[in-house]
């Protein structure tokens, strides 16, 4: 596989905080690569690395040591400008409390990413019209959040992650807040994205209905990686 099918390269990384006296070890050696157009979920219990995972992928939070590459781009090598323009054209971002600005609209929304990558103002607007259509909310453009369901809200999330052709979009939790009904819609649009679209997505969850859709699994556990598993090797149908 040549290097360029590689959108994620994880390679021994470490994470340490420190806490007054006591050191604490996030993560410890952990590697791993994501192809392009992969769907991978990043699973474990409470406390057991996932967030710290994501944060560092997402340029987040810094590591203690080891290599992270973003389509290619080694992000310790970036200085902050650098390391802004990746996060925003690079990486879309679904975070499980939304993280919308509720002065504005559902389309407003979406253009922010957009106005910080210097899109001009008409192809912001034909652009966020287009991608309201895609994940079913026309008919919600002038809405605020205030004036959306959960389900609705996190559609506009997703949209607004879509918003600069991201080589990936990192999903934290983003089924969490949402009944069980409204989970599974955001479940089958986050799919049809990866499938139609060829978005890749890694998600940090704990909702085992994302194993049934998930193309790869990365087990966490201890700040390590437990295992890796292919989603036809898992004998469990988690969607029912």
């Amino acid at each position: 596989m040549s290097l360029e099918e590689f959108v994620v390269e994880i390679d021994d990384v470490y994470k340490e905080y420190t806490l007054g006296k006591v050191i604490i070890h996030a993560l410890q050696g952990v590697s791993f690569k994501i192809k392009r157009e992969e769907y991978v979920s990043i699973m474990g219990p409470s406390g057991s690395g996932k967030s710290t995972i994501f944060n560092a992928i997402g340029g987040l939070d810094t590591v203690t040591s080891g290599e992270i590459y973003i389509d290619q781009v080694d992000i310790a090598e970036l200085d902050a400008y650098e390391l802004a323009w990746l996060r925003n054209r690079k990486i879309g971002y679904i975070f499980q409390t939304f993280n919308l600005l509720l002065a504005f609209s559902a389309q407003e929304n979406i253009e922010i990413p957009m106005v910080f990558a210097g899109v001009p103002r008409e192809d912001r607007k034909k652009k966020s019209k287009e991608i309201l259509k895609m994940v079913g909310l026309e008919d919600r453009a002038k809405n605020k959040p205030g004036q959306l369901s959960g389900g609705q809200q996190q559609r506009v999330a997703i949209a607004r992650a879509l918003a600069n052709d991201p080589a990936i979009i990192l999903a934290d939790e983003p089924t969490a807040n949402l009944d069980l009904a409204t989970g599974l819609e955001i479940i089958g649009l986050l799919k049809r994205l990866n499938e139609e679209q060829g978005t890749t997505i890694v998600s940090a969850t704990h909702d085992l209905k994302m194993i049934s859709i998930s193309d790869r699994i990365i087990w966490i556990r201890d700040g390590k990686v437990d295992r890796i598993e292919d989603r036809a090797d898992i004998q469990v149908d988690a969607m029912t």
